[in-house]
């Protein structure tokens, strides 16, 4: 190629690269005058063509103003690369164009080249993807050496020509973009001094260049992408200190005052994670100050909003809670915004933060669960007819996603189908609806009644996780989830007809759920057997057992399966005592006395704690004239200062509301009485 040639080549290029740039940017100025899918169309066209022009520029021999047209065009390019999430393609080509560059530069200075072992030749579009494959191959997925060596070679060749000098901090900020979206914070670490001079150095070089009579055309303005990197790393890196546990630091960074202009969303997440750093070192007063500057910056920030809902049930306010959770659901229940009919921008801020530490950070419940905490609440809380229609929406919604077959509802954080409806009708209950609440249970029994087991054997989980032995764990948790839903259901139907006073009923499913829960025992094995359930974590046991068998590869996992069956154990073991203490109540409306004593004192024995049962038991004791016992039993449920703890109990294995109730006034002033007439 001769040199008379050059500056027509220059200036052919110049124009074709220009009339790619500005043939985007007047589709994207001209809005919604076109479809998405002409933008998308046109978005492809213009990353084929600024390939084939760079082909062009790095098919012939580089002189040196070509140099700076050849490196915008690269830029163009890695732009478009990056449109299209070709990120490895667009992280080669930056790094082969820029190893051409500095060779040309040492070529015409006399310096010597350290090369990096890139081929000189001009990549093609074709030949890109094999290169990049051969390189992930033999694991050079980055700019060998190391990116800040790199790049510290990069800007003392390139430096020293204004020109050249504009060029290498575009593309510096281009590899800033891609480490961003490839998770590789510690590049930007090592390099922070010299991208946050990048606003100095773009100042500096811009006034050079704009004295030249011919400039190529760029597709985003280094400044507008520089500003945007800033606040997406402050971001990245607050989010990633914060999943560390090291809120202290997170803050610091978090705080750095953001440009002025940057996307609304990005400043309503920022002012988000500031406030969970405030929320997990104590200061949750301070944490609402700043969800709701989130809320004010951008009202989709629905994260803030949840957020904002945990701060009020960590400091009890349960109103406010109820409040924002009707809030967060009528949000979420919106139609999503329709996707603006332009192709999207060449990079945003989704594409600059795709790690998983803001996404846990910033995760949002699904409507349906939300939808169940509001209810849930609202039935806790005194709002029980508006908790009742929440639970049949849910049900409602759950139905019409066909999801009752399977058994599981579709957010991970919702209960099986089965509890579900076993709350709805535990909710119409205590809002005076019986009979809502026999249908409910109803489609419960009838459900799990081929499921039933003959009998239950819970043994030792250890021996579900052992190789070679068959799965006896997780089937004897689906066939316990099953014995409880059951009889969850008589035992509600059993409350229901309490709550008609049908006694006679009412004591057929009190009787029909204590049935079932006999058939399920619960026996240990081995050297541990003497050792009573009561007094030994099932996990613990589960733990010994692992290690003295050798399975130290499975205890762990073990345990966490222990823990569940514990807990379906303790369940289990409520259940029996509330349906004991409701047959016994039932028994002293029928007048027998004998009956119920039974089965109160067995209530109390299977639930300790059940205030109605130690109440009810009094009331027995004394009208079969053992008063003296009655008078004791009096007291030592008065002087009981510990209630049992609640937490965990599933809603429908609460105390009911409603059905008999005894006058304790006039037991006590009996007690009273009677305790007086001793003493005297």
């Amino acid at each position: 190629m001769s040199r008379v040639s050059a500056p027509c080549l220059l200036d052919r290029w110049t124009e074709e690269n220009n009339a790619i740039v500005d043939k985007w940017k007047q589709h994207r100025d001209r809005g919604d005058a076109v479809t998405r899918e002409q933008g998308l169309t046109l978005l492809k066209c213009c990353y084929v063509e600024s390939h084939k022009l760079l082909q062009k520029i790095q098919g012939v021999l580089a002189v040196p103003a070509h140099v700076q047209l050849e490196l915008t065009v690269v830029y163009n390019c890695c732009l478009f690369s990056f449109s299209q999430t070709q990120l490895t393609e667009a992280e080669h080509l930056l790094t082969h164009s820029l190893e051409r560059g500095m060779k040309h530069v040492h070529t015409h200075t006399g310096r010597k080249h350290t090369h990096l072992s890139l081929p000189s030749s001009p990549i093609s579009l074709t030949s890109l993807p094999i290169l990049c494959a051969a390189l992930g191959a033999v694991g050079c997925d980055r700019p060998p050496p190391n990116p800040p060596v790199f790049w510290c070679m990069v800007l003392k060749s390139l430096g020293s020509t204004p020109s050249l000098r504009s060029c290498a901090l575009h593309l510096l900020c281009l590899s800033w973009a891609l480490w961003l979206s490839t998770c590789r914070l510690g590049h930007i670490q090592e390099l922070q001094e010299e991208l946050q001079s990048l606003s100095e150095g773009l100042g500096a070089v811009e006034v050079a260049v704009e004295r030249s009579a011919v400039r190529p055309a760029v597709l985003v303005h280094p400044r507008d992408l520089k500003d945007l990197l800033l606040i997406c790393t402050v971001i990245a890196q607050g989010a990633e200190l914060l999943c560390e546990g090291r809120c202290s630091e997170a803050l610091t960074v978090l705080q750095r005052d953001p440009s002025p202009l940057a996307p609304r969303e990005l400043l309503a997440q920022i002012h988000t994670l500031i406030g969970l750093c405030l929320s997990r070192t104590g200061r949750p007063h301070s944490a609402m100050q700043c969800y709701r500057k989130a809320l004010e910056t951008d009202v989709r920030c629905v994260c803030a909003l949840h957020q904002s809902i945990l701060v009020y049930r960590q400091l009890g306010n349960t109103q406010a809670e109820i409040q924002a959770l009707r809030l967060l659901h009528s949000v979420l229940m919106m139609p999503p915004a329709t996707q603006p009919a332009v192709a999207p921008p060449i990079i945003c801020p989704a594409s600059l933060l795709p790690g998983q530490s803001l996404s846990s950070l910033l995760i949002v419940p699904s409507p349906l669960s939300v939808l169940h905490s509001l209810a849930q609440k609202c039935v806790l809380h005194g709002s029980v007819s508006e908790g009742v229609e929440h639970y049949l929406d849910l049900l409602a919604a759950l139905q019409s996603d066909h999801q009752l077959s399977q058994g599981f509802s579709e957010a991970p954080s919702l209960p099986r189908l089965p509890e579900l409806y076993l709350e709805a009708g535990s909710s119409l209950l205590t809002a005076q609806r019986p009979t809502d609440c026999l249908a409910l249970c109803d489609e419960v029994i009838s459900t799990t009644l081929e499921l039933l087991p003959e009998r239950l054997l819970l043994e030792e989980p250890m021996e579900a996780s052992v190789p070679g032995s068959p799965d006896k764990l997780g089937l004897g948790q689906d066939r316990l989830g099953v014995v409880l839903w059951s009889g969850a259901a008589y035992l509600l139907q059993g409350h229901c007809y309490s709550h008609l006073k049908d006694w006679k009923q009412a004591v057929t499913h009190y009787t029909r759920c204590i049935n079932l829960l006999m058939k399920v025992s619960v026996k240990q094995k081995g050297e541990y057997s003497a050792w009573p359930l009561e007094h030994m974590s099932i996990d613990v046991v589960c733990l010994l057992i692992c290690v003295s068998g050798g399975c130290l590869d499975v205890c762990w996992c073990c345990v966490a399966g222990c823990v569940k069956l514990e807990l379906g154990v303790r369940t289990l073991q409520r259940l029996k005592g509330m349906a004991l203490a409701g047959r016994g109540i039932s028994f002293t409306h029928r007048d027998q006395k004998r009956e119920s004593l039974r089965d109160l004192q067995l209530s109390l024995q299977a639930a300790p704690g059940c205030a109605s049962a130690g109440l009810w038991l009094t009331e027995v004791l004394w009208r079969l004239g053992r008063r003296q016992e009655a008078a004791a039993f009096w007291e030592k449920t008065q002087s009981s200062s510990t209630a049992p703890s609640l937490e965990g109990v599933p809603l429908y294995l609460l105390d009911p509301q409603t059905g008999p109730s005894l006058d304790l006034t006039d037991l006590q002033r009996r007690v009273e009485e009677f305790v007086n007439a001793q003493h005297s």
